[in-house]
């Protein structure tokens, strides 16, 4: 992967001065009682590539257009505490990449070539948060600047990798599903502290699946078939954000798995694995990502009066603490309630991320906990919650799981939604012995982390067993080489992986 730090990528650079400190928007889908993924507080660190091929008003009236802030920047020592004009910002432009298609909107022309003069005249004509984009009588934008005229003439299945500024990934031809394994995540950072580490999203991997696909579909649609609109749901206004992430997620599913996806005439979606056809114009879009992929989607829209973004729609499974029904219509800021130190030290941060974020540099990073067994939904009063009260002395080291949500953040680029998903993917414990300064890093986090973030991820419960195990193989590994003798543990070079980590996971999956 590039430098971060690359020309064509500053606003990396940025992004990395404003927004340090910053926490992540995690939903309290992660570990730990009432955690919650949908905190995705942003802060970029440089990675090396993965080498591998394989793997939801009225419009304002033109009187009372929102005013320019006419202050001059603030200097660095006050810019963080300067006010968010969310209401005047809205995200990069992407309308301008329609004369890049070979089909072109009949309504393409500039708004205005004084740029100041064009967003105020799309903040007042911009699409309302509430409104369905298809039933709107008066030609209309969405904060990335395309028309309602644009989008009937884009019609359906666009070309989103051009629009968007994210390739399609590379065909995985040797992708096997019934061996295939997730990529050992292994998110861990020292010092721990509530700063999470965003990476650039690497293309072919926004979506992964894995031997437990069946499974998980088969798990996913129960949970639906029993709660409800506990599990998915949308409201008013969704409506372009929810068929724009079906498409693309369509999309890569063809291109990313050919073997296993096919789209026919722009709506037949077949999928070998499950050796079903679905008609995707006779279904809502969040209901053929159910059905298809194993993962969660929350869907925030930017709010056209006060530029701040609302909960609009979800399809989500892999709760711990929560469901969508709690969360669902919130704005970022209430959505992050539980979270430690979030108001003090994250809010104007990630306020500030959402109203900037580009739709051409989507990220990703990863939370975890550890678990007993394999907990993919777990509501408020679900059984699994009272594991949490107390060390059950019976309780065994093959009992337990990591549980990683490995998580990505990027704009869709028509409606301008932020589009939050993640995977709960889990691992035996046992898989640690071998994994170079993974038994160390983790042993550190658990006797030397921050007391209120530990009480949040909720790892209590189970210390009694692991922490013993990871200290005698951490003391194992130094022994045999695997780390340096009295190595300062922090975070893996190769994080969120470890040393080694292509091999063993090659070798295990068998491709």
């Amino acid at each position: 992967m590039a430098s971060l730090f690359a020309p064509d990528k500053l606003w990396f650079g940025i992004a990395l001065l404003t927004l340090t400190g910053a926490c992540i928007f995690l939903l309290t889908f992660g570990p730990g009682p009432g955690h919650n993924n949908l905190h995705f507080i942003p802060r970029l660190r440089r990675r090396r590539t993965c080498t591998s091929e394989t793997p939801p008003r009225s419009i304002p009236p033109a009187e009372k257009k929102p005013p320019v802030p006419t202050s001059p920047s603030p200097s660095p020592s006050t810019k963080s505490k300067s006010p968010i004009h969310a209401a005047t910002v809205v995200p990069p432009q992407r309308r301008h990449i329609l004369a890049a298609l070979p089909r072109t909107a009949p309504s393409y022309k500039e708004v205005h070539e004084d740029k100041v003069k064009a967003r105020l005249l799309l903040l007042r004509l911009l699409l309302p948060m509430t409104a369905d984009y298809s039933a709107v009588s008066t030609e209309l934008y969405t904060c990335t600047g395309f028309s309602t005229t644009d989008l009937s003439a884009l019609g359906d299945f666009p070309d989103y990798a051009t629009l968007s500024g994210v390739p399609l990934p590379r065909a995985y031809a040797e992708f096997d599903i019934e061996r295939a394994l997730a990529r050992p995540y292994r998110p861990f950072r020292w010092a721990y502290h509530q700063t999470m580490s965003f990476t650039k999203l690497e293309p072919d991997w926004w979506l992964e699946l894995e031997n437990t696909y069946k499974l998980r579909i088969a798990q996913r649609k129960a949970l639906y078939a029993k709660h409800g609109r506990d599990v998915l749901d949308y409201l008013p206004g969704s409506e372009l954000a929810c068929k724009e992430l079906m498409e693309m997620v369509v999309q890569f599913l063809c291109a990313r798995y050919p073997h296993y996806f096919s789209l026919r005439d722009n709506r037949i979606l077949e999928n070998k694995i499950l050796a079903t056809e679905r008609d995707v114009r006779t279904m809502h879009p969040l209901e053929v990502i159910l059905e298809n992929i194993p993962e969660d989607f929350a869907i925030m829209l930017r709010d056209d009066k006060t530029g701040n973004y609302f909960f609009r729609a979800g399809v989500i499974c892999s709760t711990l603490g929560w469901n969508l029904q709690s969360k669902i219509g919130l704005q970022l800021h209430e959505i992050h309630d539980p979270v430690p130190d979030y108001k003090e030290k994250m809010q104007f941060s990630m306020d500030r991320f959402f109203t900037k974020m580009p739709a051409d540099k989507p990220i990703q990073r990863g939370s975890w906990g550890i678990e007993v067994g394999q907990p993919l939904y777990v509501p408020p009063g679900h059984p699994h919650e009272k594991l949490r009260l107390s060390q059950d002395p019976t309780r065994k080291l093959e009992d337990c799981n990591l549980r990683v949500d490995w998580q990505t953040l990027r704009r869709l680029p028509l409606s301008g939604a932020v589009v939050f998903n993640f995977k709960a993917l889990f691992t035996p414990l046992t898989e640690f012995r071998d994994e170079p300064g993974v038994p160390a890093l983790l042993a550190k986090i658990l006797h030397e982390g921050k007391k209120n973030l530990m009480e949040y991820k909720g790892t209590w419960h189970l210390e009694h067993v692991v922490l013993p195990k990871f200290e005698e193989w951490a003391r194992e590994q130094e022994e045999k080489g695997l780390v340096p003798k009295n190595w300062e543990v922090a975070t893996l070079d190769e994080s969120p992986w470890f040393k080694g980590w292509q091999e063993k996971w090659r070798r295990q999956q068998g491709f």
